[in-house]
Parts: C-alpha cells; structure tokens; sequence
C-alpha cells in the first residue's frame, strides 16, 4: 500500500482519544502532519484532548476536530469515518472494579469494533488498526511459555473480563474483516502499557506505578508480565498504518523481556534513591499469590499463569514494521517522573 495523498490533506479518525495511547497518539499523528477526527463520548472531553495536546507541546491549530459518537451506538458512525483514511480504533472499556458481569465489557469492547469497521467499510476507509491487547494473546497456559502472534487465548478459559472482552472483540474483528473483505485490518496487540502522561488521569499500568512511589505495596505478586512505551506503542501504529505488508496481521507490542512487580520496584528505587524504602521489600511466593487472589480480585491476574516467566517475542513488528522500542528502565523512570511533575505523586 501506497499513500499518494498529501498528509495535510489524509484525515486519520482515533477513537479512544481520551485514554493514555488515545492522547500520545492525536499528538503523534498532528506533528507527522495528519488531519486528525477524534471521536468522544461527550462535548465536555474536547477540552481534555485539547489540554493534553498542549501538555505534549503540539498546537492543533485547525487540524484537530471531534465528532461525538459511542460503542454503544450506531449514531454518528458514520460522520465519523466520513473522507477518513485511516482508522485508529483504541478505544475499548477498561474498569478499575471487576463488572457485574462479563458482558458489561465484552458488548461494547465487541460490538464497537464491529461498529467502525462497518462505517469505515462504508465509507472507503483504506486501513483500520485495532488496539487489541496482549491479553488476547497469551493468557491461556501453553508448555514452555513463549507466546507470539500465532497464539490466541481462550475465552472459555477462567479469566478476568477484561481479557476474555479483548480475545472477544479481536476475533470478531477478524471474522467480519474476512467476512466482508474490507477495510484493511491491522492489529496492535501490547503488553502492559506504561510511559509518560499527558495530564493527571491514570491508567492501570500507570497507577502501578504512582502505588509503588506511594508505597502502598509493601509486597509483590509474583507475576511476571510484559512492558512497552505509550511512545512505542504510537510509533508501532503509525507503521501499521502504512506498512504494504501489515495488512492482514496482528503484532504484539512488547519492549522487552518480562518483567516483575519486584523488579520494577527495585527500578524506582535506583532511580528515586530517596523513596527507596516504599518499594516493596518481599516477593511473595507463588502459592503465596494464588492463595491470595482468592479473597483479592486484583491479583486474580497476577494469579492466572501461576507465576509462569512468558517469553514474549517482539520479532515480527522488529521484522515487519522495523519497529525498534525503548529500554524497559527508561519507560518505567519516564512513568515515575511524569507522576512527580504533574503533581500525582509527592516525593
């Protein structure tokens, strides 16, 4: 695939525009040059988005606009996607509290992405590239832990909502997009997503990091997990959306080996040598972790591989996309700085 179009004159739509990846990448896409749609929920968020831009240092100038539109809903799909090019479809439902019930998350994480593929086929989208996750890659168990982007977890597993609604929602994309051949379809599978933040709102990977300079985790689970930049994570997407040979595929995002709650801590504490003593201080062991997902949802996950060390391979978007990602240390101390300048975190 060639882009014989004028970057001034190609409008990329993100949907999701408000989260952590969605912010980095309405800035990313401004200073390449792109026109850039985001669709949000509500009118009060585009002054967030705005907010977020200037924080990055990008002046929007006439090259950012909003359309409103939902997961939930059919309305304004369709304007949307109107004289877009690309598709950027990050956004997907994210609790910080388990749901009631899975489907609270898997109907709309599903029936959005089938949503804007539908508008984006509609109206002669070139490519969409989905956010998936690497939780729809290696959360089912497998002999020697090594997983790329041939695996798939199993829904049918016992597994928090949230990775069953990405294994969900990214099979249903697939299903339609060979179904009804178009638009092209692209997959972003990362891993933990960390980095610097644009404004005050947390993510989960990122309020990690703010409970471990809080000192609120005077112990680590044992669980072992992958981690990329939020800038990676852009940069890996960009090049999914122009690569000829991405069409089709799916690529897992991953900086690097997999790491540990205990090693990140032992991170910050290098780094910030004077809140070295809120890292946590002991490990626990892996019945120990288990044991306690029981009584504790939040370490349902950490609980779900049994403390298995992953491998987790980044080679095809290294072959593919020549995507080439940060060092693990440098995207958790960027995390922690960010914290510290937006006033999220007190030294």
């Amino acid at each position: 695939m060639t882009d014989d179009m004028p970057l001034e004159n190609t409008t990329v739509l993100v949907t999701g525009g408000t989260g952590h990846v969605g912010g980095h990448s309405v800035a990313r896409l401004v200073r390449e040059g792109y026109r850039v749609r985001v669709a949000v929920r509500h009118p009060g968020q585009e002054p967030d988005v705005l907010a977020r831009l200037r924080r990055a240092g990008v002046d929007p100038g006439d090259r950012v606009t909003f359309v409103h539109a939902e997961l939930t809903s059919d309305d304004n799909w369709d304007e949307a996607v109107a004289d877009a090019r690309y598709v950027w479809h990050h956004a997907s439902p994210f609790p910080f509290t388990p749901p009631s019930s899975d489907d609270e998350l898997i109907v709309p994480a599903r029936d959005g992405a089938l949503r804007v593929l539908a508008a984006a086929r509609a109206a002669g989208v070139r490519r969409v590239v989905l956010t998936s996750s690497y939780a729809a890659v290696g959360y089912t168990a497998k002999p020697g832990g090594h997983y790329d982007e041939s695996d798939w977890t199993d829904p049918a597993d016992d597994i928090p909502a949230y990775i069953r609604s990405k294994t969900v929602a990214e099979r249903a994309a697939w299903d339609y997009a060979r179904e009804h051949g178009g638009p092209e379809l692209t997959v972003v599978n990362p891993t933990g997503i960390f980095g610097p933040l644009l404004d005050r709102r947390l993510s989960a990977s990122t309020g990690l990091v703010k409970a471990f300079l809080e000192g609120v985790m005077p112990v680590a689970p044992r669980m072992y997990f992958g981690v990329v930049d939020v800038r990676d994570v852009v940069e890996l997407h960009l090049r999914a959306m122009t690569c000829p040979d991405a069409a089709g595929e799916r690529f897992i995002g991953v900086g690097g080996p997999a790491t540990s709650f205990y090693e990140m801590g032992r991170i910050l504490a290098r780094h910030l040598p004077a809140l070295a003593d809120r890292m946590p201080g002991v490990e626990l062991t892996d019945e120990q972790t288990r044991e306690g997902a029981r009584t504790d949802p939040a370490l349902r996950e950490a609980a779900t591989l049994g403390g298995q060390i992953p491998t987790i391979s980044n080679e095809k978007a290294r072959k593919v996309l020549g995507w080439r990602p940060r060092d693990l240390t440098e995207t958790i101390t960027d995390t922690a700085d960010s914290l510290i300048a937006l006033g999220v975190v007190k030294p």
